[in-house]
């Protein structure tokens, strides 16, 4: 949030309680949502996804909680008077949506290049602005909706992936290659 700060944002709010543990992410949509709803606001904009589920739901969610229109995987953007368009890039394509604000959208990293911290930004940040806190007290959200308790989802066992062993390489002409790497395919049956 300091380093946010020191980047130019206006605010810093650190969302925490020991309630919001164990949080899936319709427990955590909801209470994003429930903060959100304290703010005015026109455009939301949110992550593509975290690095820990890799899910690419909390945005959507939210904005399902705060009865919003939704446009995923932003790639650019554009503000008109009341509407957005929004360029919307997947794999193999891309959609080009117009929405009236209040909406929400899953930023990619192409849609902004992000500011540089300035030395007299970042003094700022960290000895002169606050980070402001909202608690489970702050909000208007039933216990049944957050941490935990308010999870559908419950993961029995994670584990982490096994990690691939040292490669082989080889410097041999184009001829000895191909047969080298057709006798490694043979020796494991999958030619």
């Amino acid at each position: 949030l300091r380093e946010a700060l020191a980047m130019g944002a206006d605010r810093g709010i650190l969302v925490t309680d020991r309630a919001f543990g164990g949080a899936d992410t319709w427990a955590t949509s909801s209470t994003l949502a429930a903060v959100i709803r304290r703010f005015d606001y026109d455009l939301i904009i949110t992550g593509r996804q975290a690095i820990d589920g890799d899910t690419a739901q909390v945005g959507p969610q939210i904005a399902e909680h705060l009865g919003l229109a939704n446009i995923s995987y932003a790639q650019e953007m554009t503000l008109e008077g009341g509407d957005i368009t929004v360029r919307r890039q997947y794999e193999d394509r891309c959609h080009i949506i117009r929405a009236k604000l209040p909406c929400l959208i899953t930023a990619l990293a192409e849609l902004n290049q992000p500011r540089y911290m300035t030395p007299g930004g970042i003094f700022e940040a960290f000895r002169e602005r606050q980070i402001e806190e909202i608690h489970r007290s702050d909000l208007e959200i039933s216990d049944d909706n957050i941490g935990l308790k308010g999870s559908p989802t419950r993961v029995f066992q994670s584990f982490t992936k096994a990690v691939k062993g040292k490669g082989t390489v080889v410097s041999l002409d184009a001829q000895e290659s191909a047969e080298w790497l057709a006798s490694r395919l043979q020796e494991k049956f999958i030619i």
